[in-house]
């Protein structure tokens, strides 16, 4: 089983930057593809941003068209820790935003949050114009 445990959400203006953390415990090693996925009220889970945290490999990324460019998420493997730093934020960026982990082989740019097996409870993030 994995843990994961999200962090770093809040309230910014339109244009301003926040990092969010996911903490990650437990069989870490049997689930490295790690994605970042957020759920705005009364709209279906979104992907946002997967990254191959693999041993030999490791470093792979991929992002949905509407935050290439503005986000980037990253991995400190020492710290089982992965981030979402995203920048010129946006009011449609506003949504609750999750951590998941699923097998190596489902981290593509067709990345899906049906593949994901473990998930984190969310960190709200709201922007304001």
């Amino acid at each position: 089983q994995v843990q994961l445990v999200e962090s770093g959400g809040g309230s910014v203006q339109a244009g301003g930057s926040l990092r969010l953390s996911c903490a990650a415990s437990g069989d870490t090693y049997r689930y490295a593809c790690m994605g970042w996925f957020r759920q705005a009220p009364g709209k279906e889970r979104e992907g946002v941003a997967v990254i191959y945290t693999g041993v030999y490999t490791g470093g792979s990324t991929y992002y949905a068209d509407s935050v290439k460019g503005r986000f980037t998420v990253s991995q400190d493997n020492g710290k089982n820790t992965v981030y979402l730093q995203m920048n010129s934020l946006l009011p449609e960026d506003t949504a609750m935003y999750y951590c998941a982990a699923a097998r190596g082989r489902f981290c593509g740019s067709q990345f899906r949050a049906s593949d994901f097996t473990y998930w984190g409870l969310g960190t709200q993030v709201t922007v304001s114009s």
